[in-house]
């Protein structure tokens, strides 16, 4: 493996399925570039970039709709646009774990789903 296969972990240290989905990873001895999203996030192309990389995938399955502030925000029934742009402003509401290698990314519940990118 060369660095940049690299597994691009967005991780929440006090997540218990982000800690054991990176366990996981470590274990197999998977080369992880950790980026603790709730401090460093991601941008909206970075955003869109990761639902094309999760096949497509519409905004909301990568929004965490039990988080409260997705009600304060009134972003039930709200377009792809502003989803996106919600997360990019609002990075508590992505979901956790994601991890992204070589175009590639999964969303890490159960945790074991991130083993799909060894």
């Amino acid at each position: 493996m060369t660095p940049g296969d690299a597994i691009e972990f967005w991780h929440n240290p006090r997540c218990s399925k982000s800690r054991a989905a990176l366990a996981l990873l470590e274990e197999r001895g998977a080369p992880v570039r950790l980026r603790r999203y709730l401090e460093d996030g991601p941008t909206r192309a970075e955003i869109e970039a990761a639902l094309v990389a999760l096949g497509n995938a519409p905004a909301l399955s990568l929004i965490r709709r039990g988080e409260a502030l997705f009600a304060e925000l009134g972003l039930d029934g709200a377009d792809e646009a502003h989803l996106v742009e919600a997360m990019a402003t609002h990075p508590r509401l992505i979901e956790r774990p994601l991890a992204l290698r070589g175009g590639r990314a999964v969303i890490g519940r159960p945790p074991e789903r991130v083993l799909d990118l060894l």
